[in-house]
Formats: C-alpha cells, structure tokens, sequence
C-alpha cells in the first residue's frame, strides 16, 4: 500500500503516518527507492497490537 492508501485504510491524514514514522509509533514500512510502501499484515500486526484488552461487563450486568 502507498501512503495514501495506508492513511485511507487506517482514517488518519497522510500527514498523520508521516508524524508517526519520524515519531517511531507507526506501523512498519518497507523503503522501495524514494517510496515508502506498507503491507497489509503490517499494517493489521500494528492495529494488534493497539487493540484494548476486553472488558468485562460489570458485576449484575450481564
């Protein structure tokens, strides 16, 4: 995925995965020349590995 495609796919501005990758808390990416490119598995892996942990409804709540 370009970075284009990548911030479509996630809902964040481009400017938004730029500021992550200098910032080092963007999904992995592959330099190919003067592009950045993303894979999907990646991409997937990151938003993982963000993911809140379950909760569990309150007691006498079910």
């Amino acid at each position: 995925m370009t970075v284009t495609e990548s911030a479509d796919y996630l809902g964040a501005p481009v400017a938004t995965i730029y500021d992550w990758r200098v910032d080092g808390k963007g999904p992995r990416a592959l330099r190919i020349g003067r592009h950045l490119k993303f894979a999907v598995s990646d991409i997937q892996t990151w938003l993982e590995e963000r993911r809140e942990p379950a909760v569990a409804p309150p007691a006498g709540r079910r």
